[in-house]
């Protein structure tokens, strides 16, 4: 199996890339997260990588960061949820957040993202719930209960997902729920 490459990024076409290993080009597809990182063309990279083989193809993908990569292998254990799928998962929303809907088990964020409805949301909260929360993913003190709940005034007061996110990431980890609210109200509020 392939599991690392570090090369020449060759060519950026969403969601693919070639990178260039030692004169050997390899198409690798990548979600948006690791896409948004990457280098300029010419310059060196390095991926961390799945290898899938089918019958009709052998294709090759690859992340940034560990996380995603085990995120993106939990995703295709679930059935009925493809390489494709998971790929768009990670590329609608990033691991952590990812593994706070899950912790928090909230359809409605999965939901979002193209190619997700709702049978397919849920079936991801029920499979997922243990397997991949806020251990994985996310830091450690966006796991704590002060945390989520915070998280979930953020957004029963009508702030969006990337505004409760941002607020949350400006608090300082051990602060209390109370406290935590009126702290990111006021960097709301700004």
């Amino acid at each position: 199996m392939i599991g690392k490459l570090t090369g020449t990024l060759l060519e950026k076409n969403p969601p693919e890339v070639l990178l260039d290993c030692h004169g050997v080009g390899y198409e690798v597809n990548v979600p948006m997260s690791t896409f948004y990182n990457l280098p300029a063309v010419g310059e060196q990279v390095s991926l961390l990588t799945h290898f899938i083989v089918r019958e009709d193809a052998q294709l090759l993908y690859g992340f940034g960061t560990a996380q995603e990569r085990q995120a993106f292998r939990e995703l295709i254990k679930i059935s009925g949820v493809g390489p494709r799928t998971a790929l768009s998962i990670l590329s609608g929303m990033g691991v952590a957040d990812l593994a706070q809907a899950i912790t928090l088990q909230e359809a409605g964020r999965l939901v979002k993202v193209p190619g997700i409805g709702k049978k397919t949301a849920e079936r991801l909260l029920l499979e997922l719930k243990g397997k991949m929360g806020a251990d994985i993913g996310a830091p450690a003190h966006a796991a704590s209960d002060a945390q989520a709940d915070i998280l979930q005034a953020l957004l029963a007061l009508g702030y969006n997902d990337k505004e409760a996110a941002a607020a949350l990431k400006a608090l300082p980890p051990d602060v209390g729920v109370s406290d935590g609210i009126k702290l990111a109200l006021k960097a709301l509020a700004r």
